[in-house]
């Protein structure tokens, strides 16, 4: 087994960046998440309700700070693309704690898994694909830890999957069948909510060893 791809969003909830190479560190990879969008009643904001958010890119820029749509996250650029994207309510705000995550810091995939559900993997928001693995091992793996690169994670749970995987993550329009077939042959969940319990440098092509 082997790291395919690995995945940073350094603004939840939308469109995401490729990485080489990234750094795990106890609260997941460097840099993902840092930002998040709320509303007028300081709730975050999703691609869940508002789709379109998917459709704006969040990148780190050279100096660590999230870019949306290559604006720094801070910027009227940046607010502008946002409030086209969720109403005109909404805002940008940065969250470093360890709740800014939907469950655990990581979330780990298989192209076992994504080939068996015959979508479009990005749809599920992995932050490491690990190729090389048979059909839905990964389904045994909770419990277990992973030696990524340099880096060991513990897979605790299989993730409850919801609507956000119905959406293209190029066009945002919106296929139902996609979450209909993971909750009616996967039993709702897919992919691995894990921690991180040593960071260390991942790159694609390392290997994978399950411990």
């Amino acid at each position: 087994m082997h790291v395919a791809e690995l995945w940073r969003f350094p603004v939840k909830s939308l469109a995401g960046e490729r990485l080489a190479v990234a750094e795990l560190r106890p609260d997941g990879i460097l840099g993902d998440r840092l930002v998040q969008v709320r509303n007028g009643r300081d709730r975050v904001v999703t691609s869940r309700t508002r789709p379109r958010l998917l459709g704006l890119r969040g990148t780190l820029g050279e100096d660590g700070e999230p870019l949306v749509n290559g604006y720094p996250w801070a910027t009227s650029g940046a607010a502008q693309a946002v409030r086209a994207a969720a109403g005109d309510d909404a805002r940008l705000v940065r969250s470093d704690g360890r709740k800014r995550f939907d469950v655990l810091p990581l979330l780990v995939a298989t192209d076992g898994a994504i080939a068996a559900l015959g979508a479009d993997g990005r749809r599920l928001r992995p932050n490491i694909v690990i190729a090389g693995v048979e059909g839905l091992a990964e389904r045994d793996w909770p419990g277990r830890q992973l030696r990524i690169g340099e880096a060991i994670v513990a897979t605790r749970t299989l993730r409850q999957r919801c609507v956000m995987t119905t959406f293209d993550p190029d066009t945002q329009e919106q296929d139902v069948t996609v979450l209909h077939r993971i909750n009616n042959e996967f039993g709702g969940r897919m992919a691995l909510d894990c921690e991180v319990l040593q960071g260390g440098r991942v790159a694609v092509g390392d290997p994978v060893e399950l411990l």
